[in-house]
């Protein structure tokens, strides 16, 4: 039994943040496949409206989460800016279903849910902060546990709630049990999360908010993001192609494509761990790279699937490529700012709007020049780019140790 729950999970705070971070899944899960239908036909917003409010929430998203991950380093707990999370979205969600209403709806996006977006980042922080003494694999078996919990809720959650809101005639309620869900997520914080002291934890230079911004910013941190940004911008591009090549090129059908995603991530609770335990091996560089090689591999045969097996074919290597993809730069990003776990945890947020933006990019260019069968190529070789690029970069600092040590 020990071998399936490895001993990192028996500590109070790393479980309790693994079912807090899965109520918070749940949320997403819950609302996000109904998202622009309630926005756009249900409330009347216009597609442009829709898509750049998706881009302003996102960015909002990104400077909230630096903020309150800084923050949070400078009070040493991270448990007072969750629960604060946690209010921002039981309101951003209950008004959007008690008030529906485009401007509400507007409001929303743009206020309390990218807030409490930032709880992703802050529970990942909290995990990290709970990890203090313990070597390189315990952590990346941690964040690998903590992570497989958001697969885990949309594997379980999308399938429920559409069935519960089939007969309905709004999809409105999807966003009262988003709510419920975030209510559940406070509980869990109050009552299960170990409670400590600010001084246990607290950063020993403090930096202001702008400095928080520089520091992410900056050169050194800005070049390994990218880096990232370009291997998980894959995903971006995948969620975007998988549905217009099964029902374009593959001839296969809705039913399809709803089908495919969950098995692939039902695929990527199990090999979450198992990268987990290859990477305490080999190390992360080397399991990042294997991940990415197999997912590049998976885009590329997508651009030439043409019936709907090859795309049932093709799921086991998406689901292996996209647990690397999706587990392993949370350690690595955490490791860019080691000593501030907030500010450091803030990277997964910026590498999701970062990835967004370059996945958005590479899709508009790829569907211009070669269709959504080259763009599935093109993908491939951005994800081999991004690996090649940390690759690079891995080495530019060994040779700097080295020259800095003769």
């Amino acid at each position: 039994m020990s071998r399936l729950f490895p001993d990192v999970f028996r500590n109070p705070a790393i479980r309790a943040s693994m079912i807090a971070i899965f109520t918070f899944g749940m949320a997403g899960a819950m609302t996000a496949p109904y998202r622009s239908v309630v926005g756009i036909r249900e409330l009347g917003l216009s597609d442009g409206l829709y898509s750049t409010l998706t881009f302003a929430s996102a960015a909002v998203n990104v400077v909230v989460s630096v903020l309150l991950g800084n923050l949070a380093d400078r009070l040493g707990e991270y448990r007072s800016a969750m629960i604060g999370a946690c209010v921002f979205g039981i309101v951003g969600y209950g008004m959007v279903y008690a008030f529906p209403d485009a401007a509400v709806f507007v409001v929303s996006a743009l206020i309390p849910l990218p807030i409490y977006g930032a709880l992703n980042s802050l529970l990942f922080a909290n995990a990290r902060a709970a990890m203090q003494g313990m070597n390189r694999s315990e952590m990346v078996t941690a964040n690998s546990g903590v992570r497989a919990m958001i697969s885990l809720s949309w594997v379980l959650i999308p399938g429920v709630t559409g069935l519960v809101l089939s007969g309905a005639s709004s999809m409105l309620p999807a966003y009262l049990f988003a709510a419920i869900s975030c209510l559940f997520c406070q509980g869990i914080i109050l009552f299960a999360l170990p409670k400590r002291a600010g001084t246990e934890l607290a950063a020993t230079h403090h930096l202001t908010y702008l400095g928080a911004l520089r520091q992410v910013v900056s050169p050194r941190i800005s070049a390994h993001v990218c880096g990232v940004a370009l291997i998980t911008s894959t995903l971006h591009l995948n969620d975007a192609l998988l549905p217009l090549i099964a029902t374009g090129a593959a001839h296969g059908a809705l039913s399809d494509v709803g089908i495919l995603v969950g098995i692939v991530a039902l695929l990527e609770i199990v090999f979450i761990i198992v990268w987990s335990r290859i990477a305490r091996k080999t190390g992360q560089m080397a399991a990042l790279a294997a991940g990415s090689i197999v997912y590049a591999v998976f885009l590329g045969l997508l651009g030439f699937a043409s019936e709907p097996w090859h795309l049932y074919a093709l799921t086991l290597l998406a689901g292996i490529g996209a647990a690397a993809i999706i587990s392993i730069p949370i350690t690595y990003l955490q490791d860019l700012i080691a000593d501030r776990p907030g500010l450091g945890s803030a990277l997964i947020s910026v590498n999701i709007f970062a990835s967004a933006g370059i996945g958005a990019l590479v899709f508009a260019a790829g569907t211009a020049v070669a269709g959504y069968s080259g763009t599935a190529v093109f993908s491939a070789v951005t994800g081999l780019s991004g690996i090649t690029m940390l690759g690079f970069l891995r080495r530019r600092s060994v040779h700097r140790a080295s020259a800095i040590g003769k």
